[in-house]
């Protein structure tokens, strides 16, 4: 696929959008009181300025304005980033940021606090004795053990060479430590090989602009290791950027359609079209996809499914067959708005309806964890039961009620970047992907 093209085309659909906001959408003060909801807008805005018994924070006023207003198409994937969140979006697209080598994932059941998931060799945290489990204590003076996690992140984050200060929390025991934020690089494409030589590559995320040229060098490899047996991993990649989508599936096709767009008018073009190159890789192909593999990993899916060029193994797919476009907002954040349909190269869309694998096998990489809930104690009382002989502590709230969720079985990433780490025998899916391959 021509990559500038790609981005021609890219370019061509947000003009056509800022040319329909004009024409169509363009609202102004004066333009709302053309209409008795639109009076009574700002009849409603004027009245809470006035007569509201407690300040008002105008931001947050208006911004809940901006997530009504979208939250009334009733769209879950057209929506809109507040400006620290954009910031920290597009640090991840961008691939880069000043950090300290962690990922993280949600402490509490309730999705809060954070807790170190890995932690990459060479960053500032490993450098620091920071560890897989460690619970996020507190960033320099703010409390963050029921803080969201995006906010988390974003105190973490900063400047490369300025400093933070974090106390973890280990087996219950806190410990601090003062890091120095480096560059880190977000590497999406996992790769190894497997007996037999066998290749095995795993992308991440298409939401990174550096995704397709980490996957061009993964796939570079292999053919310079002679593999001519390819397993491609897109479970857990909820999708990105359609391009680099484009660019995944092109590298695997030599001729014909990737992916087709349909605006609202019923208009259909075609966005990407394979070339071939001598890059390609042209040896036998299955791609793995779970209930999480959505977006750009379907489209990457759905083109090769319908060329027959390679097997699909695992689950249905999440099924997100449409396209946003993201418009930046005048104070910082963005916009996404869904504004196509894609259609794979057959013609299908696949929206709310996923991918049907050509084998079907379920992910036996995560477990339900143990989870009970109980009554009848005093508030704030202490219960212990014993569970598969270790014991488990619950704490009642102030209705005498207590909840407990068991932690969630996750696949285990390596500490370099880059380096896959897989479980043939564990994981179902990768097991009859290796046997098909026999």
């Amino acid at each position: 696929m021509n990559r500038k093209r790609i981005m021609l085309v890219a370019g061509a659909l947000a003009a056509t959008a800022a040319v329909g906001y004009a024409q169509m959408g363009g609202y102004t003060q004066s333009d709302l009181t053309k209409t008795d909801t639109g009076r009574a807008f700002l009849q409603v805005i004027g009245a809470l300025n006035q007569y509201y018994l407690y300040p008002i924070d105008q931001e947050k006023l208006l911004r809940g304005a901006i997530n009504g207003a979208i939250g009334s198409l009733n769209d879950e994937f057209t929506y809109y980033s507040e400006p620290a969140n954009n910031a920290i979006d597009n640090q991840n697209l961008n691939g880069e940021f000043g950090g300290i080598g962690v990922t993280l994932v949600a402490a509490n059941a309730d999705g809060t606090g954070g807790k170190i998931d890995n932690v990459y060799k060479g960053g500032a945290a490993a450098n620091a004795g920071v560890q897989i489990g460690d619970v996020f204590v507190k960033i320099d003076d703010k409390d963050v053990l029921n803080s969201k996690l995006d906010e988390i992140v974003r105190l973490v984050r900063g400047k490369e060479g300025t400093t933070v200060s974090v106390t973890f929390a280990r087996a219950g025991k806190p410990y601090t430590v003062k890091m120095e934020r480096r560059k880190v690089t977000i590497v999406s494409v996992e790769e190894t090989v497997l007996p037999g030589n066998v290749g095995y590559i795993a992308l991440n995320t298409f939401y990174n602009s550096k995704a397709s040229e980490q996957f061009r060098a993964a796939v570079a490899d292999m053919k310079k290791k002679g593999v001519q047996k390819l397993i491609l991993d897109l479970r857990d990649n909820g999708g990105g950027l359609l391009n680099a989508g484009v660019d995944v599936a092109d590298q695997f096709l030599s001729q014909g359609d990737i992916v087709s767009l349909r605006d609202r008018s019923g208009k259909t073009e075609v966005y990407g079209k394979a070339t071939r190159s001598p890059s390609d890789y042209t040896g036998k192909l299955i791609v793995l996809v779970n209930k999480n593999s959505a977006s750009a990993s379907e489209v990457v899916a759905g083109a090769l499914q319908d060329t027959k060029r390679a097997t699909i193994v695992g689950e249905q797919t999440f099924g997100k067959g449409v396209a946003q476009i993201p418009i930046d907002t005048v104070d910082g954040g963005k916009v996404a708005i869904v504004a196509n349909e894609w259609l794979t190269p057959n013609g299908r869309q696949i929206h709310k309806k996923g991918i049907t694998p050509d084998v079907v096998v379920k992910d036996t990489r995560y477990t339900v964890p143990l989870n009970f809930t109980g009554g009848g104690l005093e508030p704030n009382a202490k219960i212990t039961l014993t569970v598969d002989g270790k014991p488990v502590t619950v704490t009642a709230d102030k209705d005498g009620k207590f909840t407990y969720t068991g932690e969630v079985k996750r696949p285990t990433h390596s500490t370099t970047q880059g380096e896959a780490v897989v479980d043939p025998q564990g994981d179902a899916i990768l097991k009859k992907a290796l046997d098909l391959l026999k």
